[in-house]
């Protein structure tokens, strides 16, 4: 890092707290302005911010890890929630702009009543809150501190300031961060995203070109990745295609029970089945339900399609260079040291910067709306009023980085309890699906779901000598958290009252949702669904034709792997016919458009 880096890094992020200061306005209406934006966010924006919620800045390093011990395929890890994300688009995009709501544990109480309700939507304010969004944003500044090892930032300026030394100076970091995320709210968050991840991007590229044209371009790094490894690291499933059939690869680190249950489980039993918290905000901020659609899409394009590829290149380059690192996630800042110069290092270090800014500002959003929203405004002070509300959501801005430097902290024990959030993400998808689309659903079939889920996940991922119920192989443990966790809410919900009707009517209203589902409550009230069910699920599939056939043909064509080329394209081009083919995906409008105002 030279002078001219420094420099480079120091503009961005005076130039990111002056934007979030900027916006800072916009938020200071109320909770619907500070945490949705005032509903009129542009979907471009919104889908963008999407994307950058999705890149840390370790996601790189943990790629090329992916990459390095197993080879393409292993990123069937993140590939797989494609499907939910696909589903998103067409299924639940338009539900969740319809239900105008701030936080996606608010419909909690649209859909279910009474005090179920309210213990369900306490428990899970207190969880996201507290506990996944607070040791989330702590673990993000973990991996700060790994890339400023890598990077030997502190060496290069003549300090010796040991690790707590570095974890303080990334809370500060941290505090920069909060100064406009607790200011300026979502659009504060979304616009510094929309920066943030294009130069997070446009960093990868910059790595990845630098890489391959020092190796000799894209054939020869092919050629030496597959030289270097004992297994077909460049193939896109971890099949083996051969004259006398299709086998299992020598693909490391993926047994044939964890892809499975990657591709055929994981997308639906896990916590963000029908959306995701960070993702449903942005959804609810945009301006009509087609812009929630379009949101939607852009997010999948650029996280899928166009974000993928960077990443993998440079993990194969590093693959190819570095056969004998020990620690493979390290070969993306290897290769930055080695063969970048003074200057375009340091906006590559900016991009790494603003990845982690990115996920910081989101996380400390996303955290503070539930405490606001969900705790705050519910139980605490349910009449509090605009300008108080505001006041609470900055206060729980600030109480959320504190959580997560204190998390940061706690390293050696924090790993064993982020392990078993993780696993409260296993069991409860099916409910979270379910409940838009089956009157019978109640408040404790979730609870149900999201307490076992949490249960299993943690006595089958524990490995301890007083445990004889861990699981070693990790497909199995989520085919057999889900497996137990249905076993368990289905009679729940059986011995338990459905919703009152009065409520299940309120809610069929409000979303109109399609499917045989609420027939009863079509019948009751007379009021169409305004979405056709079938019809959309069709355009799921095609809409994963055309994203996995477009990722794969241009994966294909950088890889020189022609006939891969050909197939995909084909595939790609079946899903974007079919997708023209089944238009629109309203049959009715659900409500009326809102008026616009200038951005």
């Amino acid at each position: 890092m030279q002078t001219i880096d420094w420099v480079i890094v120091a503009a961005y992020m005076v130039g990111t707290m002056a934007l979030g200061l900027v916006l800072a306005r916009r938020a200071s209406g109320g909770l619907v302005d500070f945490f949705a934006g005032g509903r009129n966010i542009p979907w471009w924006l919104a889908g963008t911010s999407m994307a950058a919620t999705t890149f840390s800045i370790d996601t790189p390093l943990y790629v090329a890890g992916v990459v390095g011990t197993r080879g393409i395929a292993g990123n069937w890890e993140w590939w797989n929630y494609a499907v939910a994300h696909v589903i998103m688009i067409y299924v639940f995009a338009r539900l969740w702009r319809r239900a105008e709501i701030i936080t996606d544990n608010e419909l909690t109480e649209l859909r279910y009543a009474g005090r179920p309700a309210a213990v369900l939507r306490a428990t899970k304010g207190f969880l996201f809150a507290v506990v996944i969004g607070s040791i989330g944003a702590g673990y993000a500044m973990l991996a700060m501190v790994k890339v400023v090892d890598a990077l030997q930032i502190f060496p290069s300026l003549g300090l010796d300031v040991g690790e707590n030394g570095k974890l303080w100076a990334i809370i500060g970091v941290s505090v920069l961060v909060l100064a406009y995320a607790g200011v300026s709210g979502l659009w504060g968050v979304v616009a510094t995203d929309f920066f943030q991840f294009f130069l997070a991007l446009l960093g990868a590229i910059i790595v990845a070109v630098s890489a391959v044209s020092h190796v000799g371009g894209l054939g020869e790094v092919a050629r030496l990745a597959q030289q270097t490894t004992g297994f077909d690291a460049l193939s896109f499933t971890p099949f083996h295609f051969s004259g006398d059939g299709i086998s299992w690869s020598r693909t490391a680190g993926i047994t044939a029970t964890t892809f499975f249950a990657y591709v055929t489980v994981l997308w639906w039993a896990f916590r963000r089945s029908d959306g995701g918290g960070e993702f449903i905000q942005r959804l609810s901020s945009v301006r009509t339900e087609n812009d929630a659609e379009k949101a939607a899409w852009f997010f999948n394009m650029m996280h899928y399609v166009v974000r993928t590829w960077p990443w993998v290149i440079v993990a194969i380059v590093a693959l190819a260079l570095y056969p004998d690192l020990e620690d493979k996630e390290l070969g993306y800042p290897m290769l930055m040291l080695d063969f970048l110069p003074a200057g375009m290092l340091g906006l590559v270090v900016a991009s790494l910067v603003a990845a982690f800014m990115s996920t910081m500002s989101t996380l400390i959003n996303w955290s503070a709306s539930y405490m606001t929203n969900d705790l705050y405004a519910r139980f605490i002070r349910p009449q509090a009023q605009g300008p108080e509300l505001v006041m609470a959501a900055r206060i729980a801005s600030v109480l959320v980085t504190i959580i997560a430097g204190f998390a940061a902290f706690q390293s050696e024990s924090i790993g064993t309890v982020y392990r078993l959030i993780l696993a409260l993400g296993t069991g409860p998808g099916l409910v979270l699906i379910l409940r838009w689309y089956w009157w019978r659903i109640n408040a404790w079939a979730e609870l149900a779901a999201m307490l076992a889920g949490f249960i299993i996940g943690a006595l089958t991922s524990l490995d301890r000598d007083w445990n004889p119920l861990t699981v070693d192989d990790f497909g199995m443990r989520l085919m057999i958290t889900a497996g137990i966790t249905m076993l368990i809410w289905v009679p729940v919900m059986l011995l338990t009252r459905p919703e009152p009707d009065e409520k299940l009517d309120a809610f069929y209203i409000r979303v109109r949702p399609g499917g045989p589902g609420w027939r009863r409550q079509r019948e009751r009230t007379g009021v169409q669904p305004a979405q056709d069910l079938g019809k959309d699920l069709l355009r799921v599939l095609a809409g994963l034709a055309f994203l996995f056939g477009t990722m794969f043909a241009i994966g294909a064509l950088l890889l020189l792997r022609w006939g891969t080329l050909g197939m995909m394209s084909i595939l790609a081009l079946v899903g974007i016919f079919a997708l023209r083919r089944l238009g629109r995906s309203q049959i009715a409008p659900a409500m009326p458009e809102p008026p616009t105002h200038p951005v």
